[in-house]
């Protein structure tokens, strides 16, 4: 019972710590990921459970000159982040409110606070939001979408899948940032990558190795204690 017990806490501990040291990564250094590990990630990830096993995703890997060209077809558009049309879908709520709209902002002035961002640089904070579109320099980048028939509890599942993703790699010692900042420009993103008229850009994600040198990188979110948001009904 004791060996047994010793096994469950050293497993928990390795799970738990792949989940907890994930992050939002925002730079990345050059250094390639191999196809193999790519695939091992994603054929890992998969195992996500979907409603009666649909599995209802759908990946682009992108490296090099083609994942140059997404950036250059989003930052040449003229289009800007807060004017960028969200025709697929709604991140977001039209109107932010309590406790979500404080959450935000704290993240918000918490990563410009580390890279020194004033609160009234707006040239400055549309720069850092660009560097959405180069992934945050990682050597992959990924665009996930989901065909659009297909109704919501997929979407559930599809967020189970992305966060596989994210733990996977983190037992491999990378690191990852999910965007959905890629989703109103899936009108730049579809030639590119000849993503056809049924498939919604979900969302995109950089993988790679962290910068440890970048001050953004030493930013990190708090989460809410467990008693603002667990109730154990009797």
């Amino acid at each position: 019972m004791l060996e047994n017990n010793t096994r469950i806490a050293k497993d928990a501990a390795i799970v738990d710590e792949a989940i907890t040291s994930r992050r939002s990564v925002r730079a990345f250094l050059p250094e390639m990921v191999d196809d193999e590990t790519i695939r091992a990630i994603l054929s890992v990830a998969a195992r996500a459970p979907s409603g009666t096993n649909m599995q209802p995703w759908r990946v682009y890997v992108t490296k090099g000159e083609v994942k140059q060209r997404i950036t250059d077809a989003i930052l040449n558009s003229g289009i800007r982040a807060e004017k960028a049309d969200w025709d697929e879908y709604r991140y977001y709520p039209d109107q932010f409110f309590e406790p979500y709209l404080t959450r935000r902002r704290a993240n918000g002035f918490g990563l410009y606070g580390a890279l020194g961002i004033g609160r009234r640089e707006v040239d400055r904070m549309r720069a850092q939001h660009d560097r959405n579109f180069v992934f945050f320099d990682a050597p992959v980048g990924m665009i996930f979408t989901v065909d659009r028939r297909l109704n919501k509890g997929s979407w559930i599942d599809y967020g189970m899948f992305l966060q596989n993703i994210m733990v996977a790699a983190r037992g491999r010692g990378l690191h990852t940032c999910p965007q959905a900042a890629f989703a109103p420009y899936h009108k730049q993103i579809r030639p590119v990558l000849n993503i056809p008229d049924e498939e919604i850009v979900v969302c995109g994600m950089a993988l790679g190795h962290e910068d440890r040198s970048k001050p953004e990188n030493e930013f990190r979110t708090d989460r809410a204690p467990l008693e603002e948001w667990v109730t154990f009904a009797k």
